[in-house]
């Protein structure tokens, strides 16, 4: 079935705030050092998250994760150069429940 010209596509931000997130008790992102963070000059992670889970806060000179945002795809933990994150699957039944595929 062809889409209609008219309807524009979602965004990233609009297709992410259909999902569901069922939280986990326990996060299942750690930075495990966040004084290495500091010392990291690209800051990969803040790059290749499609969901923007993290984020550098020039008020506090520290590594921000909101865990709420991740969509579980791990490209974090392979890209950062210090191996300083911890990742794993939430709990069965809990995280991320896609809408959008």
């Amino acid at each position: 079935m062809p889409r209609d010209p008219r309807r524009r596509p979602l965004s990233v931000e609009e297709r992410l705030g259909h999902n569901e997130t069922r939280p986990d008790r326990r996060p299942h992102l750690e930075i495990i050092d966040p004084g290495r963070c500091g010392e990291c000059e690209r800051r990969d992670c803040t790059l290749v998250c499609p969901a923007g889970t993290y984020r550098w806060s020039d008020e506090t000179g520290r590594i921000v994760v909101s865990h709420e945002n991740c969509l579980e795809c791990g490209a974090c933990r392979l890209v950062c150069p210090h191996d300083n994150i911890s990742w794993r699957y939430p709990m069965g039944g809990l995280g991320i429940c896609y809408r959008f595929g």
